[in-house]
């Protein structure tokens, strides 16, 4: 695929996604009486990945520094 058109699409997607997450929070969308708050879950799996994140790196830090005790 051509860069531009992928560059092009991907940006009509992300701007897309982004209105459509903006919408269902404001307007409050209902399906079948739940709530479809996209914004909501976004946020929750970005916090969930922020976590994890952190969580590895100090897993990692830890092992580095047992590795670095045990080559004294």
């Amino acid at each position: 695929m051509n860069k531009w058109v992928e560059l092009l699409l991907g940006l009509i997607l992300l701007i897309g996604l982004i209105v459509f997450s903006w919408a269902s929070a404001t307007y409050g969308w209902m399906i079948f009486g739940k709530d479809l708050n996209i914004l909501h879950a976004g946020w929750i799996f970005l916090k969930g990945g922020v976590f994890w994140l952190v969580a590895m790196i100090s897993i990692l830090l830890i092992l580095l520094g047992l590795n670095d005790l045990k080559s004294d």
